[in-house]
């Protein structure tokens, strides 16, 4: 089994002190010294773990990456990628449940910031090429930025069903997944195919750049021996003329 990644108690008291805070007030309403009191540390140790509140999401989100990662099997590698990527993402709706009062009010703050907003999207883009890997479905090649975005989005929209949806067996959340992640698919096959589609003219387009580049470096390579020449023979007419040059 895999092992959990090591956090010092500080910074567990932090990320556990602002979810519990963050279920029972507005994001906005948290300061630091609410956050200090109720993880029972100083100010001072705070700041030693994190820069800022926001600082403490991104290690909760690291933490829900690896709760999620620590639970991955090859029980479905032969499965289709959509039901390996909806086992690992109804994984992480089960981590994220305790914290669900917490996360519906931090969802309503961020989107009236769009500084956090696009911090936390960074967050996301980093759990997601987590939860992507778990799933078998590449990430670095290059379409890898566009699923992992693609994966941020289709997360999100599932959360707004989430936050709302109180039955035991999560219904209407699964619904919800299952329409996004075939959306998703469909949108990353027309991304493959016109990457393929358009594979030919990228490479025309490379041998001209590539061509237009080797025809400036020539021309430059010419232009600095026409004037190493004319510095010569400039030199040569200069030395006939000068009686010097004779001793």
């Amino acid at each position: 089994m895999a092992k959990a990644a090591k956090t010092t108690p500080d910074r567990d008291a932090i990320i556990d002190a602002l979810m519990a805070l963050a279920a029972e007030r507005p994001w906005d309403d948290i300061e630091l010294s609410d956050i200090v009191e109720r993880a029972g540390i100083t100010l001072a140790a705070f700041r030693e773990a994190f820069p800022s509140k926001g600082a403490v999401l991104g290690a909760f989100a690291k933490r829900i990456d690896v709760e999620v990662l620590a639970g991955t099997s090859d029980e479905l590698a032969d499965e289709p990628a959509r039901e390996r990527l909806f086992d690992v993402y109804m994984r992480r709706i089960d981590a994220l449940t305790p914290h669900k009062a917490a996360l519906k009010r931090i969802n309503v703050a961020v989107r009236r910031d769009p500084l956090t907003l696009a911090a936390l999207n960074q967050v996301a883009l980093n759990s997601q090429r987590f939860m992507l890997a778990a799933a078998s479905i590449p990430t670095e090649d290059s379409l890898g930025p566009l699923r992992i975005q693609g994966a941020v989005l289709v997360f999100a929209n599932v959360m707004e069903t989430w936050y709302d949806d109180d039955s035991p067996d999560l219904a209407r959340t699964m619904a919800r997944l299952d329409r996004e992640l075939k959306r998703g698919e469909r949108m990353m096959e027309r991304a493959d195919d016109a990457q393929r589609a358009f594979a030919p003219f990228k490479a025309l387009a490379d041998a001209l750049l590539d061509g237009g580049r080797r025809l400036r470096r020539e021309g430059l390579r010419g232009a600095r021996r026409r004037r190493h020449d004319e510095h010569d023979e400039d030199l040569g007419a200069g030395e006939a003329q000068d009686p010097a040059a004779a001793i």
